[in-house]
């Protein structure tokens, strides 16, 4: 939990509307979801949500690896990345791994899809 509550105190959170917001507005913007995919129940998918769990993220991101193991839509260090997860603590993790690996526009999302769901924003 130390690291989590580190990773909170290294960037700035977005609310889930705030978040839902900036998603409409920048058609190019990313709402990542770090959980591995088993762990996501089914009425916590936003729409257009993309996946790449914690663990692999490092690899994914990383622009030295070879292609066939790096996630083209983490090429552009300067997109707009709203990292998310269950309640926000692996979204907090994410968030911060993105950031020292370079990437410049990255929020977390405060509450993560809980949050989301909580506030009556759509699900797939």
């Amino acid at each position: 939990m130390q690291m989590v509550q580190e990773a909170k105190a290294a960037g700035p959170g977005v609310n889930p509307v705030e978040a839902q917001r900036r998603l409409q507005e920048n058609p190019d913007a990313l709402l990542l979801e770090v959980r591995d995919t088993e762990n996501i129940p089914a009425d916590q998918k936003a729409p257009n949500m993309v996946n790449i769990s914690l663990g692999s993220l490092l690899i994914r991101a990383d622009l030295e690896v070879p292609e066939e193991r790096r996630d083209i839509r983490l090429a552009d260090r300067s997109r707009q990345v709203i990292t998310t997860c269950g309640v926000g603590n692996l979204a907090a993790m994410g968030a911060k791994l993105l950031k020292e690996m370079g990437f410049t526009n990255v929020l977390c999302m405060d509450g993560g899809m809980q949050g989301w769901k909580d506030a009556g924003l759509p699900t797939e």
